[in-house]
C-alpha cells in the first residue's frame, strides 16, 4: 500500500536541459549549471535530476521544477518535487505556478521566509477554489532556492525530503508531516488519525500525510502551511538531495549521501539514486534532484 496515497478506503550561464514528456515508464532526466564569478572567487552549481514511474498502478504523478532565473540582479536557482495523490492535475499546476507566486510576493527579498509561506497558503487556497477543474487529488512539495550560490532557501509540506551533505554528513532540512506527529492539531480541526495493523497511519483512514496541497475533502482537518529553512552556502556545503518518498521509503538519509558523494555529474547521482531504490523494490514514482555546490 502506498504511503501517501488514498485508502481504498551573477555570471555566466551553462544551461542544457533534456524537457521530456513523461510517458509511461520512460523515465524524465536531465542537467544543468551556472557559474558565478567576482574578482575575489568563483563559485558553481550545477543540478541533475532523474524521475521514473514507479509500479504502483497509476500514471505518473511526480512534476519537477529544475530551472535558473534572474530576478532584481540576483540569479536564482529554483529547484521542487510535487509528489501528487489521486492525479497529477495539482502537481501539474504547482509546477507551472508555484515559484511564480513565490517570486512575486512584494516580501521576497526582505523576508523571503514569510514570502514562501504565504505563496504556499495563497496557491493552496487557488487550488482548493478550482477544485472542479484541478480534481479532488493533491500534492506534497520540497522546494529549494539557491540566490546568487550562496544561500539555500528549503520549504516543504507533506515527506517529500530534502536532505544537505555537509562535511560528508547528512542533515535533513525538511519535516516529514506523517500524522501521527500532528494529531492533537487534525484532532483540534475535527479529524481523526487511524492507525490500523499494517497500515500507516492516516488522516481520517484516507491519507498519510498530516500537510499537502489540494485535497479538498480533507483540508479542514490539512495543513498546507510549510516548514521553511534557511542555510548560508559555505565550503563545507557539498550538495542537496531533494525526493519524493519513493526514494525515502527505501534508503535512509546518510546511506543516500554516502552512495552519491564520490559522483562529481549531479545527474549520474540522481539516476544512482533512483536506480537504487528500484533494485530495493520501491514500487511508488521515484524522483530525484541533485543540486551540487562548488
Amino acid at each position: 500500500m502506498q504511503k501517501k496515497r488514498y485508502s481504498s478506503s551573477m555570471g555566466c550561464f551553462h544551461i542544457i536541459k533534456r524537457v521530456i514528456c513523461i510517458d509511461g515508464s520512460s523515465p524524465d532526466t536531465g542537467k544543468g549549471k551556472i557559474k558565478f564569478k567576482s574578482s575575489s572567487s568563483s563559485n558553481e552549481v550545477s543540478h541533475g535530476f532523474h524521475l521514473v514511474e514507479g509500479q504502483s498502478g497509476h500514471d505518473m504523478e511526480d512534476y519537477h521544477v529544475a530551472e535558473y532565473r534572474e530576478k532584481k540582479g540576483h540569479v536564482l536557482g529554483l529547484f521542487a518535487i510535487f509528489d501528487g495523490h489521486l492525479g497529477d492535475r495539482v502537481p501539474s499546476y504547482l509546477k507551472a505556478n508555484l515559484y511564480n507566486n513565490i517570486l512575486e510576493e512584494p516580501s521576497f527579498w526582505a523576508d523571503p521566509k514569510s514570502a514562501i509561506k504565504n505563496a504556499y497558503n495563497s496557491t493552496d487556497k487557488v487550488i482548493l477554489e478550482n477544485s472542479m477543474q484541478l480534481g479532488p487529488g493533491g500534492s506534497t512539495a520540497v522546494t529549494a532556492i539557491v540566490i546568487d550560490g550562496k544561500d539555500l532557501l528549503v520549504a516543504n509540506v507533506g515527506d517529500s525530503r530534502a536532505v544537505l551533505c555537509q562535511s560528508g554528513t547528512a542533515r535533513q532540512l525538511t519535516v516529514d508531516h506523517e500524522p501521527h506527529n500532528e494529531r492533537r492539531r487534525i484532532e483540534k480541526r475535527g479529524g481523526f488519525v487511524t492507525n490500523l495493523p499494517g497500515d500507516v497511519p492516516r488522516v481520517n483512514g484516507q491519507l498519510a500525510v498530516a500537510r499537502a496541497f489540494g485535497d479538498e475533502n480533507l483540508k479542514a482537518h490539512l495543513s498546507s502551511e510549510p516548514d521553511v529553512c534557511n542555510v548560508r552556502i559555505d565550503s563545507s556545503i557539498e550538495f542537496v538531495i531533494l525526493a519524493s518518498d519513493g526514494l525515502w521509503k527505501v534508503m535512509d538519509n546518510q546511506e543516500a549521501v554516502n552512495m552519491v558523494r564520490s559522483i562529481r555529474n549531479p545527474q549520474a547521482a540522481a539516476k544512482r539514486l533512483t536506480t537504487e531504490a528500484l533494485t530495493r523494490k520501491s514500487k511508488d514514482d521515484i524522483s530525484c534532484i541533485v543540486i551540487r555546490f562548488g
